[in-house]
């Protein structure tokens, strides 16, 4: 299958999330339509009018935003009032603002772990998850990409990923990291926020893709900084939490769908939590990496809202 044509969403608009923060939101698609939310990755990220194509704008209200402090939301990089419980809070006033009871949720990467802690917050508000390269942030999965374990795998790309870091600072690097691009050096901050985005952007994909490194350099600054802020914290949860609350969400269909070849984040998390869920179908791409743009997993999760129209409607 194909994405869908390019469409332009018939509403957008900044939400007032605090006395800080405005939040990116839009809806394309069909305003009668099954409401689905796409979450993004990062933290950090931000969305891309690609994320519209992934679902039949005849069929579907596609609702796409601009998480706290990257892509048009304001202000940009910030991490203040930017934790894990204001995004979920986020989420909520998103649907409280456009009348929505319940919604189907579609999270990558990180908007896998966002969606999973909206879901286990407030399950009566979610009628699907589709989740794809499922990160569970506990400390082990932070600590394979970012101290020992994936930089085996791109031993190059590590090396000029560490680059600048003396010894000692290299038995921390996530903390060392976090320090660095939070300075307060502007040219500095820079410098370590791109080696950042272009480590988890070279390591994204199984086979190599400009595209996909070119999208993570574009959103460096509001990556590095957000995503350094969020890992330093460990993501403001609990240790295994997702896991740990797994049964208030059995009842809520879902969908994992994870490359096999992940470096990012690998497949364990995926069987992890399809184990926990028990109810979950689980669809293994053996020909992908990490990144949504890669052929199996477009082509999967294109046929999911495409195929079940019981599970969507």
């Amino acid at each position: 299958m194909n994405l869908y044509p390019e469409i332009n969403p018939f509403d957008t608009f900044m939400l007032q999330a605090d006395d800080l923060h405005k939040i990116y939101v839009e809806q394309s698609g069909n305003p009668n339509g099954a409401p689905v939310v796409f979450l993004h990755g990062g933290p950090g990220a931000g969305s891309s009018p690609l994320y519209r194509r992934y679902f039949n704008p005849a069929k579907y209200r596609i609702i796409v935003f601009d998480q706290r402090g990257c892509g048009k939301s304001t202000p940009y990089g910030a991490c203040e009032n930017n934790t894990t419980h204001d995004l979920i809070s986020d989420i909520k006033l998103i649907l409280s603002k456009l009348n929505i009871e319940k919604i189907n949720i579609y999270g990558g990467s990180w908007g896998s772990t966002l969606a999973l802690l909206f879901a286990e917050t407030y399950p009566h508000l979610v009628h699907s998850l589709v989740l794809r390269g499922i990160f569970l942030c506990r400390k082990k999965d932070i600590q394979w990409f970012y101290q020992r374990g994936a930089n085996s795998i791109y031993p190059d790309y590590w090396r000029e990923f560490i680059s600048g870091l003396d010894t000692n600072e290299q038995k921390n690097i996530l903390h060392s990291f976090y320090h660095k691009i939070h300075s307060g050096d502007m040219d500095s901050s820079r410098k370590y926020c791109r080696q950042w985005s272009m480590w988890e952007g070279r390591s994204s994909t199984l086979k190599p893709s400009s595209t996909v490194v070119d999208a993570f350099d574009d959103c460096s600054i509001s990556l590095a900084k957000i995503e350094t802020h969020f890992f330093y914290n460990d993501c403001f949860i609990e240790e295994n939490q997702i896991i740990k609350n797994i049964d208030s969400i059995k009842n809520i269909p879902c969908h994992i769908v994870h490359g096999r070849y992940d470096i990012v984040c690998p497949f364990d998390q995926a069987y992890d939590l399809h184990a926990a869920y028990g109810t979950s179908v689980i669809h293994e791409i053996r020909d992908a990496g990490h990144s949504l743009l890669e052929e199996g997993i477009t082509k999967k999760i294109l046929e999911i809202y495409h195929n079940d129209e019981e599970f969507i409607t």
